[in-house]
């Protein structure tokens, strides 16, 4: 099968809005046809997400409220980057205590997910946390957040069923275990 050449070509750039978490650009590009289009896209810093499985095949979840949609959620912990250059698994571990207050002894990187390529550039590492240590949560002071243990069978019925609707959640817990049960 041939390759087609698929590449969008950037013209110009211009900022819509410069906000503290998301920046909107408009883009005056070349399609691959050579005809001229634009694309409107938010850029974001990036992000990092855990599943911390205890010893007991539990995952560490937890139950915020989520502003855009009205209403809470069930999720894994997950944060935003603190800039472009933070090393992303140093940021899993940052978010994983203060959320959560747990450590880990073992990280796997599961690689990245883009949870909306089609108008954000945002990208989320996925990482298995193992090996957790309780501690103390040191939340914002804008969280508010339940941590509840869900067994890992039972999260993976809760994705299959839609209880679970999270994206990022799904992706990286069907990930996780998938390794797993390998």
């Amino acid at each position: 099968m041939d390759e087609k050449d698929f590449t969008e070509v950037k013209v110009s750039s211009k900022e819509i809005y410069d906000g503290f978490i998301l920046h909107v650009r408009e883009d005056q590009i070349k399609l691959p046809n050579g005809e001229d289009s634009s694309r409107e896209y938010i850029k974001y810093i990036g992000a990092v997400c855990i599943v911390p499985v205890t010893d007991d095949g539990n995952v560490i979840m937890e139950r915020q409220y989520r502003y855009p949609i009205s209403r809470v959620i069930t999720e894994i912990p997950a944060g935003k980057l603190d800039d472009y250059d933070e090393d992303r698994l140093e940021a899993a571990k940052r978010e994983l205590r203060e959320e959560t207050g747990y450590t880990a002894d073992e990280w796997i990187d599961m690689g990245l997910y883009f949870p909306a390529p089609a108008y954000s550039d945002e990208k989320i590492t996925m990482y298995m946390a193992k090996g957790l240590h309780k501690g103390a949560q040191d939340l914002d002071d804008d969280e508010f957040l339940d941590i509840i243990e869900i067994p890992l069978k039972d999260l993976v019925k809760d994705i299959v069923s839609g209880v679970i609707t999270d994206g990022k959640t799904q992706v990286a817990v069907l990930k996780a275990n998938a390794i797993l049960n390998s």
